[in-house]
This record gives structure tokens, sequence and C-alpha cells, in this order.
């Protein structure tokens, strides 16, 4: 299950960056592209796996929005939502130049205040 490495690593890496604050920290908020391979039930039931032996994260929660992929198409110019992972712009042209979809990014945190 990649999930649970995927939960320790964004965990690390807000360690990392907040060091003094981590025990303040109430809700981590993620966006995760389609191509992301990153399913939100999944992500939440790793997080609750990997706090549950972590007083200080007892009060944090986690949240997951998951982005469309948007492609570009460099015929047109135009950007075209993906639709049933069916690559072609509005115009009709395929398209590889994914503009959004691929990430899986720490968006927000919230403090306690």
């Amino acid at each position: 299950m990649h999930e649970i490495s995927l939960v320790r690593t964004i965990l690390r890496t807000l360690e990392d960056e907040f060091p003094a604050d981590m025990d303040r920290v109430r809700g981590i908020y993620l966006k995760a592209g389609l191509l992301a391979n990153v399913q939100p039930i999944l992500m939440q039931n790793a997080f609750q796996a990997v706090v549950a032996d972590e007083p200080r994260y007892q009060q944090t929660s986690l949240h997951v929005e998951v982005l469309p992929i948007l492609i570009r198409c460099d015929d047109c110019g135009k950007t075209t939502q993906v639709q049933q992972y069916r690559f072609i712009c509005t115009c009709g042209k395929p398209s590889r130049n994914v503009i959004q979809g691929e990430e899986l990014l720490i968006s927000k945190v919230e403090f306690d205040d």
C-alpha cells in the first residue's frame, strides 16, 4: 500500500518545515491529480493508520482534493479537460501535453492558534 509511505513522506516534509509547530497542526490539505494514482479514501485510511501511534497528530485531519486531467493542445492552444482518459482536445487533435493531473501537493496546512 503506497499510501502509507506517501503519508509518512508528507508528515516528514511538514516536520522538516515546521519542527516546533507539529503539535499545533490541525489540517493538512492535499491536491492530487487523477494521474498521481492516489485514492482519497485510501489516503484517509493510511493517514488514520499512521497517526494512530502518534499522539501529537490525534487532532489533525487530512483533506484530499482530486484535480482533473487538463491538456493543452499544441495545434490550437486550447486547454481541455480529459474525459474517460481520452487525451483529445475539443478541436479533435490528440495531445500529450498534460498541464494538470500528475501532481501531489501539500496545498495548505492549518495550525491551532
